[in-house]
């Protein structure tokens, strides 16, 4: 047999260091393997060597390209003469179309060449991640439909590029959206560094289109150029003017026809939807990249995959529903009275008011449940996992754009009136903002580097399947095992059903928070935006520079909410 030809080599020098009377390891069936492995070293450093090569190369490819792009986008911002709004919109156009047809080319040859995928990486693109991307990218088609006709209506002011760009985009979102569905788990085996590249190009395009966004507030700003000079006619004063638009922005008015206000009023209300859908696809790539050429050992594979069940919590979804109702009546009432032609000042103090219940709670529930993760005695999940590990780095770095702006506000406030009745309110928001984001943060990366839960008899269970061909070299009857299988099946479903108080508390805890986050996603997300309409960090640092930081800011703080249900979620499901 083979086995006992391989009994009869040389022990290897690691055999030689192993006492004699220690029991043989029953791994020794791979002797071959294990001999390959010795023997091939090289070989693995090589391609470790190629890897990282790859890796730089597609790396610095991306980052030329985002510079490039971040170089046209501020020459547009600070000199709109020599550098356009459409100069910039042909660059992407150029990108866009170099990804599409790299895109192409995966779906129809890299990805269907044989042994291309022969594995594919569980923890990528869950469920969630997919459906977050299909959703900002329907609404993201249906705002480029809204540009589309807008400026075609305004055709005769606006430049044709205008309408060829939302188009280009439409086809790019479409065959993107479809390319991450399909393929988000793929760990390529083949064309190694072509894939790394095209997926990094896809990444950097996906930034600039971001960058662009947050940066560029057209329509927005047409529509507040609107307003002021009707107000300005009155007063007898110039027209309103701003440096991102030029000087026949005046003329170029949307007419007083319902099929212009609708998609004037349809692109505001869909453009967070774009810049959501830009950094929810480059998180997805970012993981596709780091899996090009990873190759998944069985160990890494989950043998159970937790589902998501509301047994056994109550308080959470009740307290969560109440806060999510009460949210929705606040963020209709405020919409109805700041957005009047004179905000009213009752409108800011119920918005901060309920911000300010709802925050300490929120950072409550988090301390609560990392206080319970640290009672607990689970081993850490130490396994090399892409998606986790982005997963922490995006919530880290999301959460700055919230805190950024808290500090921004903290110090205008300090520095002008603390006393006053809004002022304190503001200041109470942002502190108790910046303590929530930490707390939650920690109370996420926490329960997101925990091992699954699993009762005593799964584990069993698991043991037992695991060890299945010990127990035929044993002569156990296949149908004892079967049985007593079944008995081990019975008893987890009855101890599943009886979860403990700790995993009772950790899953009330993480609901809580997924609806809390949920209606702190929704508030900023359809224009509840008091941070730049109550005026007073605008007065404080002023309008160009308080624009800019609200611009990086709430994008960033938007994605973050949104980032938080994900990993609460999972850590809602693990528990």
């Amino acid at each position: 047999m083979p086995g006992n030809k391989v009994s009869k080599q040389k022990p290897c020098h690691h055999c030689k260091s192993r006492p004699a009377s220690a029991p043989p390891d029953t791994s020794t069936i791979h002797y071959e393997k294990f001999w390959l492995y010795r023997h091939c070293s090289s070989v693995q450093q090589r391609d470790r060597q190629a890897q990282k090569a790859g890796q730089l190369f597609s790396g610095l490819l991306a980052m030329n390209v985002v510079f490039l792009g971040s170089a046209f986008i501020s020459s547009m911002i600070f000199n709109h003469v020599a550098i356009t709004l459409a100069d910039v919109w042909i660059l992407l156009s150029i990108l866009k179309v170099l990804c599409l047809c790299w895109i192409i080319y995966y779906l129809l040859g890299t990805s269907r060449q044989p042994h291309a995928v022969l594995y594919r990486d569980s923890h990528a693109g869950p469920i969630w991640i997919r459906g977050s991307v299909l959703l900002f990218a329907s609404f993201s088609i249906l705002l480029n439909v809204f540009q589309i006709g807008y400026s075609a209506i305004l055709i005769q002011c606006k430049s044709r590029v205008e309408i060829v760009f939302p188009s280009i985009e439409i086809f790019f979102i479409l065959t993107q959206a479809f390319f991450l569905w399909h393929h988000s788990k793929d760990c390529i085996q083949v064309q190694h560094n072509f894939t790394r590249c095209g997926l990094m190009l896809t990444i950097a395009t996906n930034l600039l289109l971001w960058l662009l966004a947050v940066t560029n507030d057209t329509i927005h700003v047409e529509i507040e150029s609107q307003l002021r000079e009707v107000e300005q006619r009155f007063e007898g004063k110039a027209p309103f003017s701003h440096p991102y638009l030029c000087n026949e922005t005046a003329s170029c008015t949307c007419p007083n026809t319902t099929i212009c206000k609708v998609f004037q009023k349809g692109y505001i209300l869909l453009y967070p939807f774009n810049t959501e859908y830009c950094l929810v696809c480059c998180s997805v790539l970012y993981v596709m990249w780091k899996n090009v050429g990873r190759r998944i050992s069985d160990h890494h594979v989950p043998h159970i995959k937790p589902r998501f069940r509301l047994q056994g919590v109550v308080f959470g979804p009740l307290l969560g529903t109440i806060a999510v109702i009460i949210g929705i009546c606040v963020f209709m009432m405020y919409q109805i009275q700041a957005t009047s032609s004179v905000p009213s000042r009752q409108a800011f103090v119920i918005y901060y008011s309920y911000y300010i219940v709802l925050l300490p709670l929120m950072s409550v529930g988090a301390v609560i449940g990392t206080i319970i993760h640290a009672l607990e005695k689970k081993e850490l999940d130490t396994l090399k996992n892409p998606t986790r590990s982005l997963d922490v780095i995006l919530l880290m770095g999301a959460a700055l754009g919230q805190i950024g702006m808290s500090y921004f506000s903290i110090v205008a406030i300090v520095a002008t009136d603390p006393r006053d009745l809004l002022n304190s309110l503001i200041l109470s928001h942002s502190v108790l903002l910046i303590f929530q984001s930490i707390t939650q943060n920690v109370f996420i990366i926490d329960g997101l580097h925990r091992q699954p839960f699993m009762p005593p008899d799964k584990e069993e269970e698991m043991k037992e399947g695991q060890n299945h061909e010990a127990y035929d070299q044993r002569g156990v009857n296949m149908l004892e095992l079967g049985q007593e299988m079944r008995k081990v099946s019975l008893s987890y479903i009855h101890s599943y059903s009886h979860l403990s108080w700790k995993r009772r508390a950790l899953r009330e805890i993480s609901f809580f928070l997924v609806l809390c986050n949920i209606i702190l996603w929704v508030m900023p997300t359809f224009g509840a935006h008091p941070v730049f309409e109550n005026g007073l960090e605008k007065s404080f640092y002023g309008y160009s520079t308080w624009f800019a930081i609200v611009n990086f800011g709430l994008p960033l703080g938007v994605f973050y909410r949104m980032h938080s249900v994900g990993g609460l979620l999972e850590v809602y499901i693990t528990a």
